[in-house]
């Protein structure tokens, strides 16, 4: 057994998170050499019980393991690897491997996790496809939990606009929950990363939640609660996130909505009013700028950052087309030759820098 199985056969035993694997490697120079130690030596570091679960770890649950995630694709990263993420190494209890679906960049160090209720209204699913499109159309990848609710609109508001988006799940990718999220998974993992902490077959289990909400506030810079009642399993990511040091934000509510209790209380607690995109952006002092690197690039808005700056090449042709004239999506088809589904995704990136404006009729027109 290297390194590698070794590390993902500890990831098996409930009780061994980073902190003890840390504690083992004192001890021990390799994540290997645990599974040569005797058992009186692990018992001296760890106690009777984990000792006893690595000792008697049975290998071809590793080999399954492996096999599954080969044939699904499924890439697992270490804590020691490079291409594990950088924003999870600031957190304490990080996971020791994770299971991915698609990839994770150096541009997801830029992330905003955004959360609320599976049972939202429409004022909070459409809150969160709003914020996660403006985001993503910020350079930010939207980070959630592909719950129902919230968590799949931000998802599909990052993937409308082409944005990056990373779904973080509380099961093994056997078992994708819910079930009818299947499809989004594939299409955020082909834009983003599906991830899992949880050994392949690790089902839908309620005690795994908490867990994944750790990672949701730890892969971000903050986390945006469009819509949350007193009890919300959202406000357990609230909590991690402070945990984390990460920014907390909330969009108020109606003060009579059972719905919206729980982010108003956020709200008297110190967390940050939302009421627009740019309001997250102050906040977290960022001002995001593509300049044709592999990486956004990130300077304070102090710089004096033109607001308005059209990096991408496209947007600069629909823009240059549309003058006080109005235009409608078949014109600007016929003058660019780009694919209409491709032009009503610049528009409506045009239409959130506030460029140009719809007029009746689907006609566009400069600002």
């Amino acid at each position: 057994m290297n390194d590698f199985e070794s590390l993902v056969s500890l990831n098996f035993i409930p009780q061994i998170g980073s902190v003890r694997l840390g504690n083992l490697l004192k001890y021990f120079n390799k994540p290997q050499d645990i599974f040569k130690a005797s058992r009186q030596s692990l018992e001296a570091v760890v106690g009777s019980r984990i000792s006893r679960d690595i000792v008697e770890f049975d290998s071809r649950v590793l080999d399954t393991d492996l096999a599954q995630a080969k044939k699904a694709g499924i890439e697992i990263v270490t804590l020691f690897d490079a291409d594990y993420p950088q924003n999870l190494k600031q957190i304490s209890g990080l996971p020791i491997v994770l299971y991915i679906c698609g990839k994770i960049t150096r541009e997801d160090n830029l992330s905003l996790g955004i959360v609320g209720s599976r049972r939202a209204s429409l004022y909070g699913l459409s809150s969160a496809e709003k914020f996660a499109a403006e985001m993503a159309l910020s350079n930010l990848t939207v980070v959630s939990g592909m719950a129902r609710g919230v968590d799949t609109y931000a998802h599909r508001g990052a993937l409308k606009v082409s944005g990056r988006t990373i779904a973080v799940m509380g099961s093994g990718f056997n078992h994708i929950y819910p079930a009818e999220n299947r499809d989004l998974a594939g299409q955020i993992a082909k834009s983003g990363a599906v991830v899992s902490e949880f050994p392949m077959d690790t089902k839908p289990l309620a005690q795994n939640f908490p867990r994944r909400n750790r990672l949701i506030s730890g892969l971000s810079l903050g986390i945006l609660v469009t819509e949350a009642a007193k009890n919300s399993g959202a406000l357990i990511t609230v909590d991690f996130a402070l945990e984390q040091g990460r920014e907390v934000f909330a969009l108020p509510g109606r003060i009579d909505s059972s719905g919206s209790m729980g982010t108003n209380e956020l709200l008297k607690q110190g967390a940050k009013l939302v009421t627009s995109s740019e309001d997250i952006l102050e906040e977290l002092n960022l001002a995001l700028s593509v300049s044709g690197k592999d990486e956004p690039s990130v300077v304070k808005r102090s710089e004096n950052i033109e607001e308005n700056n059209l990096s991408v090449k496209e947007e600069d042709m629909i823009y240059n087309c549309i003058s006080r004239k109005a235009m409608t999506i078949d014109d600007l088809v016929e003058q660019t030759s780009l694919a209409s589904s491709k032009i009503s995704t610049l528009i409506l990136k045009l239409q959130f820098k506030k460029l140009i404006k719809e007029l009746p009729g689907k006609q566009f027109i400069r600002s």
